[in-house]
């Protein structure tokens, strides 16, 4: 990949990160990046996810809390900005 590309690329993150949950540090982006990728797999590939769910059930597991988390980042950032 280009470095523009990626930098570039690595601001839109930033921003949706930012926009999501209110926070775009390193461990919140790469979180993000996370649940973004497993969701789409998950609507354009659920018999995947349940392959891969059968495979690493840690993983899986792992993968709830990450959901989880971006979730309740999400209320909480959502609550604030509407004050």
């Amino acid at each position: 990949m280009k470095t523009e590309f990626a930098q570039q690329f690595e601001a839109l993150l930033e921003k949706y990160s930012e926009l999501l949950v209110g926070d775009s540090s390193e461990d919140i982006k790469e979180k993000v990046q996370t649940w973004a990728i497993y969701s789409h797999i998950g609507k354009s590939m659920p018999a995947l996810i349940q392959h891969w769910s059968s495979l690493y059930p840690e993983a899986r597991e792992e993968m709830k809390q990450i959901i989880q988390e971006i979730k309740q980042l999400n209320e909480q950032h959502r609550q604030s900005t509407k004050k």
